[in-house]
């Protein structure tokens, strides 16, 4: 009588999907995800994410103890453990780092307190390099460098 012919769609795992680690749970070990994860309480061990669009939110008041591999990272929360934000992490005034923070893109608002190295990670790319003024060409190519007297 009330059914929905669309249930079994509506349950499948979406990449947009939310999870919620509540003020007042504490969650042991490692967990991957997939999606955002938002953590009010506590995270011991390491957080993992499973795409290359997740992200992670650790509200005022959340921590992880341990490393951080999700791509895009925002922090207003204590974090205790190497931070690998792949894509952007923002720390927001709250925030507090203890650890290792790799980043391709970084915002940090006044207050955060960062206990620990900031590392930039250049994402790989296709491009080449220029070539700088004076050196030689590949003879192959059959062009030369213009160098001025």
């Amino acid at each position: 009588m009330f059914t929905n012919k669309n249930t079994s769609e509506s349950l499948a795992p979406s990449s947009e999907a939310t999870t919620l680690v509540a003020a007042g749970t504490e969650l042991k070990g490692d967990l991957n995800f997939s999606g955002s994860l938002e953590i009010q309480g506590s995270i011991v061990g390491k957080v993992v994410a499973d795409d290359e669009t997740a992200q992670i939110r650790i509200l005022n008041g959340g921590s992880v103890l341990g490393e951080i591999w999700v791509p895009n990272v925002i922090v207003n929360g204590l974090i205790k453990g190497d931070i690998y934000a792949s894509k952007h992490i923002q720390l927001a005034a709250k925030a507090k780092v203890e650890g290792t923070i790799y980043y391709s893109s970084i915002e940090i608002e006044r207050g955060a307190d960062i206990g620990g190295k900031l590392v930039h990670e250049i994402p790989a790319t296709n491009v080449t390099a220029f070539q700088k003024a004076g050196e030689a060409s590949d003879s192959s190519s059959g062009h030369k460098p213009k160098v001025e007297k």
